[in-house]
């Protein structure tokens, strides 16, 4: 029978279960043997990774022809006004590549968030805020980027969503298992 889990990945820690010596991956987690992450998320990024042992449903999943919708809050810096927000949501031009249109608003109130370790840095001439992107398509380090061409650098970043799969009250470090009718 086929496992798919639900995993908050903590900031610091690669999408995979070896690296290099100091680096810490998803070995340490006590995750279930031959599960593997369906997609990634960046070192210093953080949230919902699916992991599973169903190679079809992985490759079916990371395959362009299927987008899905993935969720992220972002903590950026400033606060974008309504234009940068329509212009991150028309798509945005990164390393001669366009983004696809996506959903975007800024999360009012703002949300509270469990505390990062380390913290994010803190500036108390800027401001920061968090916004809410839905994207259907995962460049590498796509929201980054995005809101990096906006002139709002992404200072945190917590993928929420994948697919119909949310991260609900995960904590950091935490799985479950969860059934594929509930990620699509």
């Amino acid at each position: 029978m086929p496992r798919y889990i639900a995993f908050y990945k903590p900031y610091g820690v690669l999408s995979q279960f070896t690296g290099e010596k100091d680096q810490r991956t998803l070995a340490e987690f006590s995750l279930p043997e031959k599960v593997y992450a369906a997609g990634r998320l960046d070192k210093d990024s953080e949230g919902l990774l699916l992991l599973s042992d169903d190679g079809p449903f992985i490759k079916k999943l990371l395959d362009p022809e299927n987008g899905h919708e993935r969720v992220y809050w972002a903590e950026v810096e400033g606060v974008p006004d309504k234009s940068a927000l329509a212009e991150l949501a028309g798509g945005v031009v990164f390393k001669g590549y366009r983004s696809k249109p996506c959903l975007v608003s800024r999360i009012t109130p703002q949300p509270d968030v469990v505390p990062r370790d380390p913290p994010v840095r803190f500036r108390k001439a800027i401001p920061t805020c968090w916004i809410e992107l839905t994207l259907t398509e995962g460049k590498n380090r796509q929201v980054r980027r995005m809101t990096a061409a906006i002139g709002h650098p992404t200072l945190r970043l917590i993928r929420k969503r994948i697919g119909k799969l949310a991260l609900a009250d995960l904590a950091p470090g935490m799985w479950q298992d969860v059934q594929k009718k509930d990620i699509f």
